[in-house]
């Protein structure tokens, strides 16, 4: 009897310590973390960027774990794309690349991916140095000349993502001056619309545009006097003193305007190494104003071949106009070379083809991030 009442009160103490012994078992699967440590890039449509290992995704919002902010809650109505990190591409002296700031143009053109604030860059090529600053997650300015310091421009570019994170849409703008050349007269610009299809590296961009330029100066011809009409009588041979009405200048102007579609892509073919494509077909008008002054004087002679007298006719001025067209195809082929986060080296062997001649008009160019 009493080996049963006290086998019936340890019972109550065996079940209890089974409970804490299984509590206790599966307390570490509950409360372990995910043996996945597989790492996301997520991108907002804000343009913010988040990497970390997600925590739970349950179709609404994504709970991610970040090194620097902890645990972080997105929704999903608010992420543009979302994919996991290629530690062999995308991790560079221990930091994440999302591919860097060069990605966003190509040799002379641009694509329709922003410059990100605390990315800008400077490029330097044969002809002269240009760099571009972010001053919105979408809008970018930048300055382009050459190494004389004219001509001058200024560069605009707005860009804009879609539902479709491969497809982005944009517009930009270059307006310039001839500087000191030619007392600032000379002023150009040119505008255009461009869609990107593809990600920072791998992607093509259709682009279409239009430029003028004015070069603000004409070819004059100066010092041509304008005599007073008449009959003027030579003296013994002598050359009569003719009265000057004035002076005219003869002279012509030009006004370039054309229509530019471009092409343009860039494709990763290394860790380090990408190809650049650059295409600009060009359909230039020059617009000429041509005018020509023309006076005539006819001298008379004598049966003894003395001069006689001066016959002045009335000036006459000419003006002329028309428009010449010329077909211009650039290409620009080249390989870019991704030395470090800031610095890159980029070789084109561009060449410009016209309706009536074709030449060579190689390129280089280093990018550095600043």
């Amino acid at each position: 009897m009493k080996i049963r009442l006290s086998f019936s009160a340890l019972l109550p103490i065996l079940f209890f310590l089974l409970g804490s012994l299984q509590l206790h078992a599966q307390a570490p699967n509950t409360s372990a973390p995910s043996t996945d440590t597989t790492k996301f890039l997520i991108v907002k449509n804000d343009g913010n960027e988040y990497v970390g290992q997600i925590l739970s995704d349950d179709g609404r919002e994504v709970l991610i774990e970040t090194k620097s902010l902890g645990k972080i809650y997105i929704p999903k109505s608010d992420i543009k794309s979302m994919r996991p990190i290629n530690y062999n591409e995308d991790i560079a002296k221990g930091e994440v690349s999302t591919a860097g700031v060069f990605t966003t143009r190509y040799q002379f053109t641009t694509n329709c991916f922003p410059i990100k604030k605390g990315e800008n860059y400077a490029m330097l090529n044969l002809y002269g140095p240009e760099v571009h600053f972010a001053v919105h997650k979408d809008f970018s300015v930048g300055v382009m000349s050459t190494w004389i310091g004219s001509p001058i421009a200024l560069a605009l570019k707005y860009t804009r993502g879609t539902a479709n994170p491969k497809i982005n849409y944009g517009v930009g703008t270059l307006i310039g001056s001839s500087g000191y050349l030619n007392q600032g007269r000379g002023f150009g610009g040119l505008h255009w619309g461009m869609i990107t299809y593809g990600d920072r590296r791998n992607n093509a961009t259709l682009s279409v545009g239009y430029s003028y330029f004015n070069p603000g100066m004409s070819n004059t011809d100066f010092g041509q006097t304008i005599y007073t009409p008449g009959v003027y009588t030579a003296t013994n041979g002598i050359y009569p003193n003719i009265p000057i009405d004035g002076y005219y200048y003869s002279s012509s102007q030009s006004n370039y305007k054309a229509p530019i579609i471009g092409l343009a892509g860039q494709a990763k073919v290394g860790k380090k190494a990408s190809f650049i494509y650059d295409c600009m077909f060009i359909m230039a008008n020059n617009s000429y104003k041509s005018v020509t002054g023309n006076q005539q004087i006819t001298p008379q002679y004598d049966v003894n071949g003395m001069l006689s007298q001066v016959e002045v006719y009335d000036y006459q001025e000419t003006i002329t106009t028309g428009t010449t067209r010329q077909n211009v195809l650039v290409l620009m082929p080249g390989m870019r070379f991704q030395r470090s986060e800031s610095k890159a080296f980029q070789i084109s062997l561009a060449g410009v083809i016209t309706d009536g001649m074709s030449f060579p008009l190689p390129m280089a160019s280093w990018f550095y991030k600043f």
